[in-house]
């Protein structure tokens, strides 16, 4: 069971409007968290991947990647959706520059994130940072592909789209880590899982 299963208290259909709102909703929230940034070098910091591994977990697997499928479906419709738009570009064309790749790591990243969640492990500190870790790590893969194949191979990937993250990327499971199973420990004095 998820949080959004827990709250939604209702036998679990994934056809309903309550569905649907939540993930346009969570759409929303995710194009808020691409306008958050922390300055940083080569690309700015921002809170998509805290969103992305924290509706995964939250939302399950389904919602959270039907949510992510959604933003991303705005993003190459030409919204400004993602960070640094409009001025970095929009549509397609932003999606195929350097930052493409993890964009396209979001999807598996909400999967692996909402399926961990479907199976406990947001219900403690430990087993929710390890689910957050292993989620954020799984955008890394198509994105250091995807760098590499834009940039060249012959370049720095790994310090160009590795390194300078993984002290945010750390920051941000701990703080998915510490919320989730506070989420779970307020519902359960609530009666509600």
């Amino acid at each position: 069971m998820t949080l959004y299963q827990a709250v939604a208290d209702r036998p679990t259909s994934r056809h309903t409007t309550m569905d649907v709102v939540t993930v346009v909703a969570a759409s929303l929230l995710l194009t808020l968290s691409a306008k958050v940034q922390v300055p940083f070098y080569p690309v700015p910091m921002t809170m998509q991947t805290l969103v992305v591994i924290g509706l995964g977990l939250a939302l399950g697997p389904v919602r959270g990647a039907t949510a992510v499928a959604l933003y991303l479906l705005q993003g190459a419709l030409g919204l400004p959706v993602f960070a640094g738009t409009p001025e970095k570009g929009i549509g397609l064309a932003y999606m195929m520059g350097p930052t493409g790749g993890y964009l396209l790591g979001y999807l598996p990243a909400a999967l692996l994130a909402g399926w961990l969640a479907e199976r406990g492990w947001d219900r403690n500190v430990f087993s929710a940072m390890a689910a957050a870790l292993f989620a954020g790590a799984v955008i890394y893969v198509p994105g250091l592909l995807w760098l590499g194949s834009v940039v060249g191979f012959d370049k720095p990937v790994l310090a160009f789209g590795l390194y300078p993250f993984i002290p945010g990327d750390i920051a941000k499971a701990l703080l998915a880590a510490i919320a989730l199973p506070a989420a779970w420990k307020w519902l359960s004095a609530k009666g509600m899982n």
